[in-house]
């Protein structure tokens, strides 16, 4: 018994100690300083990144890892985006505080939170419900409520809250949704990874009087856009399914 007693306070030793968050606060800005300010020019995002507390934005089990320059489980199959990329997107939509901005694939939250600190007004839909409900949870308590977030799938936009004058999308189709398209405001930007699986790159697409045009600016590996992207991508041609009822989180 004595031996077993003796195990147990051994293993009770053995945990790590909590961190805290100060040391996170450490972390996050040694991230910054190394990874992100170096090379995003956009000063405001920059202080957005060092702002934004992304351990709050991920499960426990990963938590300690929240400031290491890579993606990160959480959970339904899917991530949360390396800080460098976030920090890149949110730049290359060129949000100020007078822009309406739209974010595809609200995940663990994380990016919307990022956005509102540059954008006036931040709308975020997300298709996996207990995903997108923890994401309602974690940015009321992180202090970003306001953001308006939705339910849905994402391919289809909020179009009764459109135009809007940046689109962010956290996932892959493997080509442009059309009604994204339409619901950029002009002079508008799109930032959004496209290709299939494994051969996707990062896209900018602009509208200039009425026109889109798009810029490549870097490979990258996202998780792929579901709902009707995924039921395009295999059934090419097939009719146009009914919208899935949405539900409103604030």
């Amino acid at each position: 018994m004595m031996r077993s007693l003796a195990a147990g306070i051994c293993i009770l030793a053995a945990a790590p100690a909590p961190i805290s968050d100060e040391d996170f606060a450490r972390r996050r800005d040694e991230l910054v300083d190394s990874a992100i300010a170096p090379v995003i020019a956009d000063t405001t995002v920059v202080a957005a990144m060092r702002k934004v507390p992304r351990h709050r934005f991920i499960p426990a089990e990963s938590r300690a890892d929240a400031y290491k320059n890579e993606p990160l489980p959480i959970g339904y199959e899917q991530t949360i985006s390396q800080p460098f990329i976030v920090a890149l997107m949110t730049q290359l939509c060129q949000a100020t505080p007078k822009s309406r901005v739209l974010e595809i694939g609200t995940g663990s939250g994380y990016q919307a939170a990022v956005l509102a600190e540059v954008a006036g007004e931040v709308y975020s839909i997300e298709i996996v419900e207990p995903l997108g409900e923890r994401a309602a949870k974690d940015l009321k308590d992180a202090g970003y409520g306001g953001i308006h977030l939705r339910i849905g799938d994402g391919y289809l936009g909020w179009p009764e809250a459109a135009p809007f004058d940046a689109i962010l999308v956290t996932c892959a189709p493997e080509n442009v949704p059309a009604p994204l398209q339409e619901q950029l405001a002009e002079g508008g930007r799109l930032v959004i990874p496209v290709g299939e699986e494994g051969d996707q790159d990062l896209v900018v697409v602009e509208k200039r009087n009425g026109v889109l045009v798009k810029k490549e600016i870097v490979p990258v590996r996202f998780v792929r856009m579901t709902g009707k992207a995924e039921s395009e991508q295999q059934n090419e041609g097939a009719e146009k399914k009914p919208e899935k009822p949405r539900t409103r989180l604030n």
